[in-house]
């Protein structure tokens, strides 16, 4: 365990590596880790096709792209039935759905829940009701919840002993700005999940984006994960001028 924690320690601290996923063991769970650096990869958020029809997988995405491809991609927040997105949704400057700040039901009421907002050159993960009262200048949006980890704490609901098992992904954003995708490859609670993103990766901001539904893509790694189709989409476009 010992030598499993330094080397997530490692991970965390050393010098940005765009684009590359790894596996790696954190409090006896197994979880693959990305790590993206927003100033130099071009990280995006996919919904609909230019005919409105909801995307819905990475193979619609890498479809719909008129130039280069997806390097690494999950799915990137909450969504009804439709798959239109549960809150917040900007994409390339037009929000497409408003920001939700009430408490409600499932894990996207569970407050205090958040946004992860995108700019041509960083990301950054900010609670919901702090995004409303001084909206930044997104570029992307999206909203999710509950937030996993919030000013170097974890949510205040999450315990250390819950049954609630899950596959879960989620993302935070690093003190140098590192943008983190992270998946369990097990089903794992809230508890383990955020503290993997505040120990271990030293996020002082994660939020949860969804679980059971969980996918990634590494193009490099070759991994496609398939299921049911989708809602919002995020991923990093390679060799797009």
């Amino acid at each position: 365990m010992i030598r499993a924690f330094a080397i997530l320690l490692g991970l965390a601290a050393a010098p940005a590596v765009a684009g590359t996923c790894e596996q790696t063991d954190f409090d006896g769970a197994s979880f693959t880790v990305c790590r993206i650096d927003p100033a130099t990869e071009d990280v995006r958020l996919f919904l609909n096709d230019d005919t409105g029809a909801t995307l819905g997988s990475f193979s619609a995405v890498n479809d719909a792209l008129d130039q280069g491809d997806l390097g690494i991609a999950m799915n990137a927040g909450m969504y009804h039935r439709d798959r239109s997105p549960v809150g917040l949704y900007v994409e390339d400057g037009q929000e497409l759905s408003g920001i939700v700040t009430a408490a409600g039901p499932g894990n996207f009421g569970l407050l205090p829940n958040g946004v992860l907002c995108l700019t041509d050159n960083a990301a950054q993960v900010i609670e919901s009701r702090a995004f409303a009262s001084a909206r930044p200048d997104c570029r992307d949006a999206t909203q999710s919840g509950p937030m996993l980890v919030i000013d170097g704490a974890l949510h205040p609901r999450f315990l250390p002993d819950s049954d609630s098992l899950n596959v879960r992904n989620g993302v935070g954003v690093g003190a140098d700005g590192t943008l983190f995708f992270a998946i369990s490859d097990a089903p794992v609670n809230f508890h383990t999940f955020g503290r993997l993103f505040r120990d271990a990766l030293g996020t002082p901001n994660a939020l949860y984006l969804d679980g059971s539904i969980s996918r990634l893509y590494d193009a490099d790694g070759g991994r496609h994960d398939a299921g049911w189709p989708m809602g919002p989409i995020i991923g990093t476009v390679r060799g797009a001028n």
